[in-house]
């Protein structure tokens, strides 16, 4: 067990949501950047890595958790209102209390990311749900203070959020060295599902982080380096 990998997941989510506390506005081109480029990286790993690791298995029926996956992504969005693309998909305003649907289904999400991480060379996934989690947890922390939820609550809350993935990573770990039942049989279709699931986030971020889905050279130089990023790593692993 890579306790560093923890370490990455939980300060980058929490950093990510305090930081809300420092900055004000819903309009951060750094932060905008910082999405496209973690959304193109995500996919790049998710095409390059996640992918020919869960068909490494002849598993036939991958394929099919893949799409469960995808789906799911799309049901919990219902709840989350889209805080896993860094954006709300409702005005924050409209949420009149404590938004208990998105706080589950993130919570839930971010479990889910982190359970491909205890199988194989994992390193760049690691990197990409770090760079995912700082803009999902920088919107989780603006829609917390919106509904007065009062600095020390949204403290605990965003700190739950990043404990998430880090508790995704144990259990999983758990799972494939045999600690927990026989489970470990079916980690590839637990991989598909979170396969899915890194589908329908990066391809989402990368058409709705900016207006109109048009793409500016800025963002355009953002997805290509997370491309290239994510190719470079999984050329030097050949």
């Amino acid at each position: 067990m890579e306790i560093w990998k923890v370490l990455i997941l939980f300060l980058s989510a929490s950093c990510g949501g305090l930081a809300v506390f420092l900055f004000k506005g819903d309009n951060h081109k750094m932060l905008k950047l910082v999405l496209s480029f973690s959304g193109a990286y995500l996919f790049g790993i998710t095409v390059l890595h996640l992918i020919p690791d869960a068909y490494h298995g002849n598993d036939n029926y991958v394929g099919v958790f893949i799409l469960i996956g995808f789906l799911f992504q799309i049901v919990l969005e219902q709840f989350s209102d889209g805080i896993e693309h860094g954006h709300m998909h409702r005005h924050t305003h409209d949420l009149a209390m404590f938004p208990v649907g998105i706080m589950v289904s993130l919570c839930l999400h971010a479990f889910l990311e982190g359970m491909p991480l205890a199988q194989g060379n994992q390193n760049q996934l690691v990197y990409g749900i770090a760079l995912h989690h700082i803009p999902a947890s920088f919107a989780l922390g603006t829609v917390l203070l919106t509904n007065k939820q009062g600095k020390q609550k949204t403290v605990f809350f965003i700190l739950l959020f990043a404990v998430m993935a880090p508790a995704g990573y144990f259990f999983s770990n758990a799972l494939s060295t045999g600690d927990i039942g026989n489970l470990q049989h079916y980690f590839n279709r637990i991989m598909g599902i979170v396969i899915g699931i890194f589908l329908h986030i990066s391809t989402t971020i990368l058409f709705e982080s900016s207006a109109d889905h048009r793409f500016n050279l800025r963002k355009m130089m953002a997805v290509l380096l997370g491309v290239a990023i994510a190719l470079v790593g999984f050329l030097g692993e050949l």
